[in-house]
């Protein structure tokens, strides 16, 4: 009989296990940090968070959209349902309370998105060039190779700063880059991006590459060596120094700037997201329009 329980007990850990690794880490500490704010909102108001019921999360959305946006309420309802998985409780986040409050939230303060500005090729090539003038030869180096490769690349700032020198392949091409895991492909199953020679080598993210790797003589392990977040200080810093307002600019205007500027030169939404690794077409069809906004515009036909 103890043998049973204790067999039990070792599928139930293993159970867990094999719970939290079917979520990145990033992913689940973003989970944890959402649930610890529903969690507050509970011990405030003497509410049960774990487990909860449906009542007392439509009270909680209702009290986050007075100063969230709607997805952060989207993002935070997952969360909950997440971590209640993880702990082997139920909770039916479809519930008709849950669902009737969200859509009667949705139509009074509406789902637009204050998205980060893409970082397009004219803001592209004054980024580098003041790159280039920085006397911080390290710097220099690094910054050149980590805002083109992005930018080339489309990446993901936490799969820029997880490439190794293992994940790196230079062929007479150019450049093939290995993204062992991403935020759309939680198995590792992995893709490559292929980014070629540019005409301009001043502008190349396969010669900026190599002159970091050579330059700071990497042979082994991360290439970057650095966190998520400075990539968007990165990017903020020279954005500033460029006279553009760096609140409007994060981590993720390569990644945008990569997919609008593309598509402004007719690549089409397929070949976008071979490079972005975007599962649906949902956000990269925003971009196409997004940049088609004055090339097809009925305006352009009115003479004045």
């Amino acid at each position: 009989m103890n043998d049973l329980i204790t067999d039990v007990k070792n599928l139930e850990i293993e159970t867990l296990k094999n719970l939290k690794n079917s979520k990145s880490h990033n992913t689940l500490r973003a989970y944890q940090a959402d649930f610890r704010d529903f969690r507050v909102f509970c011990v405030k108001n003497g509410f049960n968070s774990l487990p909860t019921d449906p009542k007392i999360i439509a009270l909680y959305l209702t009290h986050l959209s007075s100063f969230s946006k709607f997805s952060t309420l989207k993002r935070r309802l997952a969360s909950i349902k997440v971590i209640h998985r993880l702990k082997g409780h139920y909770i039916d986040t479809k519930h008709p309370i849950i669902a009737e409050n969200l859509m009667g939230i949705k139509r009074v303060m509406g789902v637009k998105q204050n998205s980060k500005k893409p970082i397009l090729i004219n803001d592209l090539k004054i980024i580098i060039n003041l790159i280039n003038e920085d006397k911080n030869e390290h710097k220099r180096y690094q910054n050149k190779a980590l805002i083109l490769t992005g930018f080339a690349g489309g990446f993901r700032r936490s799969e820029l700063v997880s490439v190794e020198y293992e994940d790196i392949d230079f062929v007479n091409e150019g450049v093939k880059i290995q993204i062992k895991r991403s935020k759309t492909d939680q198995t590792g199953i992995g893709m490559i991006k292929a980014i070629p020679y540019f005409k301009n080598k001043i502008y190349c993210p396969v010669i900026s590459l190599k002159n970091w790797i050579n330059y700071a003589k990497i042979t082994s392990g991360k290439v970057f060596n650095i966190s998520d977040k400075t990539v968007a200080l990165t990017i903020k810093k020279y954005a500033l120094l460029a006279g553009l307002d760096k609140t409007k600019y994060s981590g993720h205007s390569l990644r945008s700037g990569f997919a609008t500027s593309t598509a402004e030169i007719g690549a089409d939404e397929r070949s976008i997201m071979a490079m972005t690794g975007h599962k649906t077409t949902q956000m990269v069809r925003r971009y196409i329009q997004e940049a088609n906004l004055f090339k097809n515009n009925a305006l352009n036909k009115i003479k004045i």
